[in-house]
Order: structure tokens, then C-alpha cells, then sequence
């Protein structure tokens, strides 16, 4: 029996999917493309069918724009979301952001929708996050925490599995001693972020796999 996974976000999540050839095809080269890997190596007498939407530059907003298309019409048995560093990330750099009390309400209706299209649908929730350096400030920071309360609240509220990035890469940059070695420029995780990202989702995850 097939089971698909569908992943939705931003650039973390698209990860080189949308420059390739055939972007309907790609995983891109990030922490989707480590979990298909993974879970098709653990599971070789099985149809895992991963399917990754993430598109560079998109907000919360974006995805409740494409919802239907990219996510609803694909019927996916598993959705992951990770959105909402640009909704921090364009406000600063262009005051085209998307404040945190409508960043919870278009999530919201994300879910609400998704329920009611796709009843049997397991939803997984990933927790923002940002680490201080290149191009993130405190500011920054401060921001995305209350986008991370959002998400959590949610995933409790809904009952949904929550991966908690954010704590993860924090201990991985601790260990580290240094910060760019998980996401290059505060933002965008390095090869060795998308792995330790795709091995906190499989194990969040796992009960709905």
C-alpha cells in the first residue's frame, strides 16, 4: 500500500527543488529529500510516495494561496508544514511581512481547511526557527519566538504531531560553538542543519508514519 508524504514551506523546504529540471519531480537537495532517503531505505518493501511544494520566498499567505493545487489536490496521507520566517524576513527587508496575529489566523485556516477536504490526512507541524547570525538580528528573534508559540499552540490545540526545530538546531549550534555551521546565514540550513532537521521530524513523526 502507498502512503504520500507532502512537504510545504518556504526555501528550506524547496532547497534547489524549483531550479531543477523537473521541479514537479524534485525533492531539492534538503531535509525532505533526507527523510525520502531514510524512510525508503528502512521501509524497501513499501510504496513511499514523498512529494516536496516548498516554494523560495513564500509566506503564509502564499501557501493559503496555492492550498488547493499544492497541497488539497495532491490528497496527501501525511502534510508537513514549515512556514514562517519570511513572514519575518519581508518585513524587514521590504515591510511586506505578515505580523504575527494574521501569521496564526491564515495558519488557522490552513488546518481548518485541510481538515475538512482531507479528513484523513495526519498533519505534522514544524516549529520555525533561526539561529543569530548572518543576517539575523535580535529583533529577529524575538519574532519568530511568538511564530513558534503559534505553532505549538496549534499543533496542542489540533492534536497534531509538532517537530520542534528550533530546539534542535539551538543545542546542535550550542555543541557547535558556532551558529553558521547549522544554518549558513542564520536562515538556511547547511547540509549537515537539513540532516539533523530530517532526523527530528522522523522521530516526531513516526507514529503517523
Amino acid at each position: 500500500m502507498s502512503k504520500r508524504i507532502l512537504f510545504q514551506g518556504d526555501s528550506i523546504t524547496d532547497c534547489g527543488r524549483t531550479g531543477s529540471a523537473n521541479p514537479a519531480e524534485s525533492l531539492g537537495m534538503g531535509y525532505p529529500f533526507f527523510i525520502a532517503a531514510r524512510l525508503r531505505a528502512d521501509r524497501l518493501g513499501e510504496e513511499i510516495d514523498v512529494v516536496n511544494r516548498g516554494i523560495s520566498g513564500h509566506r503564509v499567505v502564499d501557501l493559503y494561496a496555492r492550498w488547493k493545487v499544492d497541497a488539497l489536490n495532491l490528497r496527501p496521507d501525511v502534510l508537513s508544514i514549515l512556514i514562517g520566517v519570511n513572514d519575518t524576513w519581508h518585513e524587514f527587508a521590504s515591510q511586506n511581512g505578515v505580523e504575527v496575529p494574521r501569521y496564526a489566523e491564515f495558519y488557522r485556516k490552513l488546518i481548518d481547511w485541510t481538515k475538512e477536504a482531507l479528513p484523513g490526512c495526519r498533519l505534522v507541524l514544524c516549529e520555525p526557527f533561526v539561529l543569530e547570525t548572518g543576517v539575523v538580528t535580535p529583533e529577529w528573534v524575538t519574532e519568530i519566538n511568538q511564530r513558534r508559540a503559534v505553532v505549538k499552540t496549534l499543533a496542542g490545540e489540533y492534536g497534531t504531531v509538532f517537530v520542534p526545530f528550533q530546539r534542535v538546531l539551538s543545542e546542535a549550534a550550542e555543541k557547535a560553538g558556532n551558529p553558521a555551521k547549522l544554518l549558513g546565514d542564520g536562515v538556511h540550513p547547511t547540509p549537515c542543519g537539513h540532516q539533523l532537521m530530517a532526523d527530528a521530524w522522523l522521530k516526531a513523526a513516526a507514529a503517523v508514519l
